[in-house]
């Protein structure tokens, strides 16, 4: 047995007690003119035709009014529920045919509004990226553009766990460490060192880091030669020979230091670019540096500084989505206002935007036209029959009415006509 199908209330903001105030009038002015037409009938009748001609006239046209009142009483009635709540057929014909109006309604939007041809059609009229520009350039459009971007990144860190993403995290990057080759990478880094003279830079402050280090150690040295001398040797002699070799390591790095042709720089250059051949082309070489990596990557400080990665960005990228002046939100307020002019002026971008909104606004309404038509038949489907009825009413009923009217006034009109002509012709 098939479950019963659910229904669903209509939206509130169709419910207008404006509009149900109209509806009432209109059904008290329609039933108004029946009672109208039905009391000159009655007063017709009860006069008789012995107090003039003229009654019949007047007689053929209540009673005709009352006939086209009644009609189009039904007929409108018919539509929204059983008339007199006697079940005579083809009557509430909303609501017994309301899936299929629903049906009917999402298959004539479909293939009358959600076509390829005509949203195209349409789009040749607009200036699709003028009106995109325009947009995001509106005056501070770009800063709530960027706060609702930055609120989302916010809300979509708060959805992920820390602690299933800080193990993905650190697994990724551990892996992809280790799958990435270290011998190539450190042989890049170290040419582009070499062909920029930067090795030589770095020698030469580590040249004056080490004369710099022997000067303000000097005593420190001083003592320890003192303490390797034998103790038959004097002190005056121990001071003469520290002194020369102190005077000549520090005049040996001064010479280093101001000689950039120094035989010491050539033969640290063809070392350094060796050592680069050799991590390209020596096995030995690239399998130790590799071991070297290996080892930094399985140090606990390293692996404690890829398991904090995550929580370290999101934290940062937290804190710079709720401040309206970091640098985030800044950057992606000049990215959208540099977007809306590009829009506004480039005509490059302009002529991409335009044509791709074509394609894109093509392919939606190919791809989606019958989940739409289907969103609006289920959509009706869900809805309660009788509140659909009343909605429908609400909405159009003070225009139907007016057939009531109508068919009074006009059925009083022809019902004069043809008693005029039967008197004519009789």
């Amino acid at each position: 047995m098939a479950s019963p199908r659910l229904t669903a209330p209509l939206a509130g903001s169709l419910d207008d007690p404006a509009r149900a105030r109209d509806l009432a009038r209109m059904k008290r002015l329609a039933t108004g003119l029946f009672v109208l037409a039905a009391a000159v009938f009655l007063a017709c009748v009860l006069i008789g035709e012995d107090a003039g001609a003229w009654v019949g006239y007047v007689r053929a046209t209540a009673e005709a009014s009352m006939v086209g009142a009644l009609a189009d009483w039904f007929a409108v009635t018919a539509l929204f529920r059983h008339p007199l709540r006697l079940p005579i057929p083809h009557t509430a014909i909303i609501p017994r045919k309301k899936d299929q109006i629903g049906e009917s309604l999402g298959t004539f939007v479909q293939e009358n509004f959600l076509t390829r041809a005509v949203v195209e059609e349409k789009l040749t009229t607009i200036d699709v990226p003028g009106r995109l520009g325009g947009l995001l350039s509106a005056p501070g459009r770009a800063e709530r553009l960027a706060g609702d971007a930055a609120a989302a990144v916010t809300a979509l860190t708060e959805l992920l766990r820390d602690e299933d993403l800080e193990p993905a995290v650190a697994a990724l990057v551990d892996r992809k460490l280790h799958e990435t080759p270290a011998a190539p990478a450190l042989a890049r880094v170290l040419e582009l060192v070499v062909d920029g003279d930067r090795h030589q830079e770095v020698l030469s402050a580590a040249l004056r880091l080490m004369a710099r280090f022997l000067h303000e150690n000097r005593l420190v040295f001083r003592a320890q030669l003192g303490d390797a001398s034998p103790a038959w040797v004097p002190d005056w002699v121990d001071d003469r020979v520290f002194d020369r070799v102190f005077a000549g390591l520090q005049g040996f790095f001064d010479e280093v230091g101001a000689d950039p042709r120094h035989e010491l720089r050539r033969s640290y250059d063809a070392r350094l670019r060796a050592y680069v051949h050799a991590l390209r082309t020596d096995p030995a070489t690239a399998a130790r540096v590799e071991e070297l990596k290996r080892e930094v990557l399985e140090h606990p400080a390293v692996r404690t500084w890829s398991g904090s990665l995550w929580t370290n960005a999101k934290n940062a990228v937290l804190v710079a989505a709720a401040d309206p002046d970091s640098e985030l939100r800044t950057r992606l307020t000049a990215l959208i206002l540099d977007g809306a002019t590009m829009l506004r002026t480039d005509p490059t971008v302009r002529e991409l935007v335009q044509r791709h909104a074509h394609g894109v606004a093509g392919y939606l309404v190919e791809r989606f036209s019958g989940d739409l038509a289907e969103l609006v038949s289920s959509t009706v489907a869900r809805w309660d029959t009788e509140e659909t009825s009343r909605r429908i009413e609400l909405q159009v009923g003070r225009d139907l009415q007016w057939i009531r009217v109508n068919g009074t006034v006009v059925g009083g009109l022809a019902g004069l006509v043809i008693y005029t002509v039967a008197q004519l012709l009789g």
